[in-house]
């Protein structure tokens, strides 16, 4: 069975990533891009659909030993796990070399101490588990083939094949260091090149040094945002500039339930704010390659803007489930593509928008382009805007008029506004102007319950939505007015859990809910970092540093973050590591750093 989700760590060449868990098993990991079908899939099934394992020989391999300490190496992306056994200790470093040619998964075993037996097990699975490749030898390398794939085995280590696996036992002394690679290359290609595994950790520990020199944050927190930039950076598509919201699909969010979903897209939300999260730490070159990505990706129908592209632009992402696979800890279905790509979630544009008002005002480069899209956008918000939609939480039940949505929308007209302003677009301003006190008069007439003093989750409910945190982080109110300061409170109140995270929203557990979904979530933490930054904005800062290091107190021991806490269970869940929630870590940290609001 697949460890616990915190158990995992992540490894990546940004293109794609594998997930190593703390037994030294790889369950994880899909080639040659983020999107592509897994060759290791016992994520989400169980050792038949695909792993990799290497640590301390065991008598049983049902159970084999977990890590006595891991880390990451430095500020890198190399992860090391050491195991202290009877007979000495041992040392594996995982990771994976930025992509020069075919893509490679290395693994160096150490001798620390003693003479430690070790196994790698490798059974590698197309097709997310369900094609078994033939594995033969080829110029004395082992290659498994199935279809369009092949993928190469190196090792000086001896080799063995048994029921369908390929096996080598070997013992490591001080000193000795014995690496093993797998490498992917179409399977109608020449073999890829013999890999260099000594020189690839060289250069990846190099390639991680220099990138992180470029972070311009040096706050108490910097651990934490140095992680956490580290991870988006590892989520970034390098082809194109796009940005998977995780590198994962089907964790569940609800632990057996059907709360099931494929993040290895770019949401153009999450990228939007990823880029917003990189601009402030100094990242300009990942942002303008995002920019280019957006641009290449709406181009030709920007009025129809997606919600959600494939990781070069693609469009089409369609749904399916994979039903030969029983899910993690039996969450079904396991699903691929993302059947939420073509709603109509209006937030979208304010997204979009925010983000390229936030590159123009960091002087990101002009592209004429890139405001000639956001005079596109505005001009269909324009006739569009007091439509119904699917919201942030992409609702599979009916439309509703959501009020974070209207909220975006007038950020969206107010950012363009500015654009104008400042001279580098022309628009009808008065008339743009006028639709921005519009939209501003109809949230708050509509959207305003007066007699709780909150704002709700859509036009006429009761129900509360943490999307409403955002409201005075986009300016749309000032964090003093008394509807902000009564939203914070009833979200507080309504949408908390004991330990004082932040739910989305209410959900009905086995009856559907406002989301069409049956069952319940755990707490988001992206909406529990929101009610940390808006605690500082009304002045509550060490309520609000306290919720925030108790948020850093969720990371697993290597920094990273699910989408959700399960405050029940007391465990991460959904897609990890996700985006959508190392992002408002860095936010928050900025915001409680420039406030003064850390302790020591």
């Amino acid at each position: 069975m697949a460890g616990r989700i915190e158990d995992y760590a992540l490894i990546g060449d940004m293109q794609t990533a594998a997930l190593v868990c703390r037994d030294g098993t790889v369950d994880w990991l899909c080639l040659p891009r983020f999107d592509s079908h897994a060759i290791f899939a016992g994520l989400l099934g169980t050792e038949d659909h695909g792993f990799w394992r290497l640590g301390p020989a065991h008598a049983s391999d049902a159970e084999p030993p977990t890590a006595d300490r891991r880390t990451y190496r430095g500020d890198s992306l190399i992860l090391e796990s050491e195991w202290d056994t009877p007979r000495g200790t041992v040392r594996v470093t995982d990771f994976m070399p930025p992509r020069d040619g075919a893509p490679q998964l290395i693994r160096i075993v150490e001798g620390v101490s003693g003479r430690v037996p070790m196994r790698s097990a490798l059974r590698m699975r197309f097709s997310y588990g369900r094609v078994v490749p033939w594995v033969h030898k080829h110029d004395g390398r082992t290659v498994a083939v199935a279809g369009p794939d092949s993928v190469w085995f190196d090792t000086p280590a001896e080799t063995y094949g048994k029921s369908l696996t390929t096996y080598a036992d070997f013992t490591v002394a001080p000193g000795d260091r014995i690496a093993f690679t797998i490498s992917w290359e179409p399977s109608h290609k020449e073999p890829p090149p013999l890999p260099d595994p000594e020189g690839s950790l060289t250069a990846t520990e190099e390639f991680w040094r220099e990138w992180v020199e470029h972070c311009t944050y040096h706050g108490p927190y910097r651990e934490a945002v140095i992680r956490s930039l580290i991870t988006l950076k590892a989520l970034t598509y390098a082809p194109t500039g796009g940005i998977v919201a995780a590198p994962t699909t089907s964790l569940p969010e609800d632990i057996g339930g059907v709360r099931n979903w494929d993040y290895r897209y770019t949401w153009l939300r999450d990228a939007a704010i990823t880029l917003s999260s990189l601009l402030r730490t100094g990242y300009r070159e990942e942002a303008r390659a995002w920019r280019e990505w957006l641009l290449r990706a709406v181009a030709g129908d920007p009025e129809n803007l997606q919600i959600m592209y494939g990781i070069a632009g693609e469009r089409e992402l369609g749904e399916a489930e994979l039903d030969w696979l029983p899910g993690y800890e039996n969450s079904a279905p396991v699903r691929v593509g993302n059947g939420a790509a073509h709603q109509l979630q209006l937030d979208v544009y304010g997204e979009v928008t925010e983000a390229l008002h936030l590159g123009h005002m960091t002087g990101l480069a002009r592209n004429d382009y890139a405001s000639v899209l956001q005079l596109k956008l505005i001009r269909y918000l324009e006739q569009h805007w007091d439509e119904p939609d699917e919201g942030i939480w992409e609702v599979r039940g009916p439309r509703r008029h959501f009020v974070h949505s209207k909220v975006m929308a007038w950020v969206a007209v107010d950012r363009t506004i500015k654009l104008i302003e400042s001279g580098d677009a022309d628009g009808p301003l008065e008339r743009w102007r006028e639709l921005r006190d519009d939209i501003h008069r109809d949230v708050c007439e509509k959207g305003y319950d007066k007699e709780r003093n909150t704002f709700t989750q859509s036009y006429g409910s009761k129900e509360l939505d943490a999307s409403l945190l955002l409201i005075p982080q986009m300016g749309f109110l000032p964090p003093d007015d008394k509807r902000v300061i009564g939203t914070i409170e009833a979200i507080q109140r309504e949408l908390s859990t004991q330990d004082g995270f932040i739910l989305r929203y209410p959900t009905e557990g086995s009856d559907e809910g406002v989301d069409g979904l049956p069952g319940d979530e755990g707490a988001f933490l992206a909406c529990s970092f929101w009610m940390a930054d808006d605690l500082a904005m009304i002045g509550r800062v060490d309520e609000a540093r306290k919720l925030f290091e108790k948020l850093l107190a969720l990371r697993n021991d290597l920094g990273l973050l699910a989408e959700e806490w399960d405050p029940v269970n007391q465990r991460q869940v959904g897609n990890f590591p996700q985006a959508f929630s190392h992002v408002p870590l860095i936010d928050t940290a900025l915001r409680l750093t420039a406030s003064g609001a850390y302790g020591g």
